[in-house]
């Protein structure tokens, strides 16, 4: 459940502030055919489940960057920032992805409100997050995301 914040000033209230665990969400072969399709990536061990049940993996995996694009979806559900004209990404300091997606997986987005930081017009805020997998040793994705908003 996203924590409601009104405004700029709320938000810089929320700074250091863990931001909680985002729900479920299963990681499908569809999602990852889907992904493949509009990045043009095709490579076997993410869209051939039969040749990669035979690779490294034992199964398809995700697209590192499919999980990474999955942040924003995860991020919306810990933190819903109103009562501000303009909402961007503005990039990120730092991705590692320590352990593969396979196909069928479940992951989740744990995030903390890292800074609060002014830029000009409006904030710029850096959230902490990892996104975990069910019933996994290690994190698919570890990262470092940078928004800001705009009054």
């Amino acid at each position: 459940m996203s924590v409601p914040v009104n405004g700029i000033d709320e938000l810089k209230k929320l700074a250091g502030s863990d931001l909680g665990t985002s729900e479920w969400i299963e990681v499908t072969q569809e999602r990852i055919n889907t992904f493949a399709d509009a990045t043009g990536d095709h490579q076997w061990i993410h869209v051939d489940p039969e040749k990669a049940a035979a690779g490294p993996f034992g199964a398809p995996i995700a697209h590192g960057y499919l999980t990474l694009s999955l942040f924003i979806p995860l991020f919306t559900e810990l933190l819903d920032v109103q009562g501000v004209t303009t909402k961007v990404n503005y990039g990120l300091n730092k991705v590692r992805f320590p352990s593969p997606v396979k196909v069928g997986s479940r992951i989740r987005l744990v995030g903390k409100l890292a800074e609060v930081e002014e830029v000009p017009g409006g904030v710029q805020i850096t959230v902490d997050g990892t996104i975990e997998i069910e019933g996994g040793a290690k994190p698919a994705a570890v990262l470092q995301s940078l928004s800001r908003f705009y009054a």
